[in-house]
C-alpha cells in the first residue's frame, strides 16, 4: 500500500537538487518593521534542516 504524504510537512519543507532538506525561518509574518535590519535578513535566508528528525522523511516519501 502506497504512503500517504503528510501535506503539512510538505508545504513547509522541499527537497534540493543535491537531496537536502530545506526550510523558511519563521516569524516573517508581521511585526518585522520593530526588527533590526541584521535579523530581518537573516529571516529571509532559507536554512537546511539537519537529520536529528529522520521522521521527515518519513512524511514526505514522494518530495
Amino acid at each position: 500500500m502506497k504512503q500517504k504524504t503528510h501535506k503539512g510537512t510538505a508545504k513547509r519543507f522541499w527537497k534540493t537538487g543535491s537531496g537536502k532538506l530545506m526550510r523558511r525561518k519563521s516569524g516573517q509574518d508581521h511585526f518585522n518593521s520593530r526588527e533590526r535590519e541584521k535579523v530581518g535578513k537573516n529571516k529571509r535566508t532559507d536554512e537546511t534542516v539537519t537529520a536529528s528528525n529522520p521522521r521527515l522523511k518519513e512524511l514526505i516519501p514522494y518530495k
